[in-house]
């Protein structure tokens, strides 16, 4: 089974979709997705679906989507299936486990993304730039962007997004140690204005200019996250920031860019494996 949830919800057994059209069924294949392997039990599903308001034909409307769900994976899997899809959506103790082996975007991105921060720690940096550009090149927008979220699932897709965002920062800072910085001057540029209070992506956008001569420019990056941090929490940046602006400000050669690598070309993204249900 491929499922893929870096973006709008993708779930399809031998090439055949079984996502449901309608909004909640679609809501419990997405949660019962992100737990493969594992029991998601009724309230959790309930919580989900309803929060704190459900009605009083809520379980029997839970199963009815369950139902739903085990007649699209009928359909997919065809009449000389070896397993049926009971087998696959599993009533379980509790609860019910998306029972399938297959491949999952948002485990292959957790994989790339750990192994390349791994080597961006060891010093393997460009390796952990192939590594951590794979694993960002598997989103394709917000993760589950077509799916209604509620309670479990935005834990969820707050936990994904967290992760991309620790992704990104370390292939930004692998790129920069290869001495790409004007190449990510307009990422920077783009990600400080989508994060107004991100320290990490404001100190990258700053050295990135200072390294392509643009010192002041560097300075009044450093100002307007200064004033916006006072604004919105009462705080001063952190020590390290200021460690970086006083360093802009005084021409620190530490700053200086590493020579850029000869003949590198653009990494090699790879696809997910193929799969079969």
């Amino acid at each position: 089974m491929e499922v893929r949830v870096l973006g709008p919800l993708v779930a399809q057994l031998d090439h055949t979709s079984v996502v449901p059209s309608a909004a909640k069924p679609r809501q419990v294949l997405a949660l019962l997705a992100l737990h493969a392997g594992q029991v998601v039990t009724v309230s959790t599903l309930l919580d989900e679906l309803w929060g704190d308001a459900p009605p009083r034909t809520a379980p029997a409307t839970l199963q009815t989507y369950i139902r739903q769900l085990r007649r699209g994976l009928s359909t997919a899997l065809g009449p000389t299936a070896v397993r049926g899809p009971k087998d696959v959506l599993c009533t379980r103790y509790g609860g019910y486990a998306l029972d399938v082996a297959g491949a999952y975007d948002a485990t292959e991105f957790q994989r790339l993304s750990a192994a390349g921060q791994t080597a961006l720690r060891e010093g393997s940096v460009r390796e952990a730039s192939v590594l951590l550009h794979q694993a960002l090149a598997l989103w394709r927008g917000p993760a589950l962007a077509d799916v209604q979220i509620g309670r479990a699932l935005e834990v969820e897709t707050v936990r994904l997004e967290e992760t991309r965002l620790g992704a990104l920062d370390a292939r930004i800072e692998a790129d920069m140690r290869l001495g790409r910085h004007a190449a990510l001057l307009g990422e920077l540029t783009a990600l400080a204005a989508q994060h107004p209070l991100h320290e990490t992506v404001h100190a990258q956008l700053m050295l990135a200019l200072y390294r392509c001569g643009r010192p002041s420019h560097a300075l009044g990056i450093y100002q307007r996250l200064r004033q916006c941090l006072i604004r919105e929490l009462a705080l001063e940046p952190s020590t390290r920031l200021q460690r970086l602006h006083q360093a802009i400000l005084r021409a620190d050669p530490v700053l200086e860019s590493p020579e850029p690598a000869v003949s590198e070309g653009a990494p090699r993204v790879r696809p997910l494996a193929p799969v079969s249900a």
